[in-house]
């Protein structure tokens, strides 16, 4: 790994794989459980092709690129692309991540049609509400659809995926319905869905998903739910485990 060079109200964070860290910035949106379990969701294969929409810093790149052939990300904003562009040159991994800054509203003008076999989405949220804008912090709006809503992102996801591809989403399980509509008229069928609660008995609070293109309606696999922490607090064993903490009384 080359040195980190940190600028003013930036952090480096150990991502407990394969050595890698990352630069965060503590004024943007730093990433959090949400983007690690969407990471770990999919199964992934050695000459696959990956597309994240919505990059931010390039966690999720960061973390499967031992894992697949290659994995583009794309990002709007352009502080947040040259951040994740510099943790990919920290880490030494330019031959198997890229970054472009760009808007996946416009995927037709970034990348080849149906050239990816997986895409993986973190996307804003929550829509937001008449009067919301001047009041959010931009940390705040980074998690409502200021730039790109549901229904985006399922069609950048579709235009960007092969026959047989897959899309993996976090998300609210509120939305699950909405979500599936969107899928469904993008010629995408979920097959595999978890819901991720804070604490056993507590409902859940995000979910992940994953849908096929082009495969025939029916066949959801619903998985038992993740559950995030014990009662006292500390994570389970599952969560430690994708963490890559080897002290279950760890806390990350």
């Amino acid at each position: 790994m080359r040195e980190a060079v940190l600028r003013e109200h930036e952090r480096l964070d150990d991502l407990m794989r394969s050595g890698r860290k990352i630069i965060q910035d503590t004024r943007e949106f730093c990433f959090s459980l949400d983007a690690v379990l969407l990471a770990h969701f999919p199964h992934y294969r050695s000459r696959q092709r990956v597309l994240e929409l919505g990059t931010g810093t390039g966690v999720i790149p960061l973390l499967i690129a031992d894992e697949v052939a290659h994995v583009e990300a794309v990002e709007i904003s352009p502080v947040m692309a040259e951040l994740a562009a510099r943790n990919v040159y920290m880490n030494e991994l330019e031959a198997r991540i890229s970054v472009r800054q760009g808007d996946y509203r416009e995927i037709r003008t970034l990348y080849p049609a149906e050239s990816f076999d997986t895409v993986l989405a973190n996307p804003p949220y929550r829509p937001v509400a008449h009067g919301q804008v001047n009041k959010m912090s931009g940390v705040a709006r980074a998690r409502h659809e200021f730039t790109a809503r549901l229904v985006d992102v399922v069609r950048a996801a579709r235009y960007a995926l092969k026959f047989g591809g897959r899309f993996a989403m976090v998300h609210l399980p509120e939305r699950l319905g909405e979500i599936i509509v969107a899928m469904h008229e993008n010629q995408m069928e979920p097959k595999r869905l978890r819901m991720v609660q804070p604490k056993e008995g507590r409902a859940p609070n995000m979910m992940l998903i994953e849908a096929v293109v082009g495969a025939a309606p029916g066949g959801l696999k619903v998985m038992p739910p993740l559950i995030v922490h014990r009662e006292d607090g500390s994570y389970t064993e599952e969560i430690l485990a994708i963490y890559g903490m080897q002290d279950a009384g760890e806390n990350k």
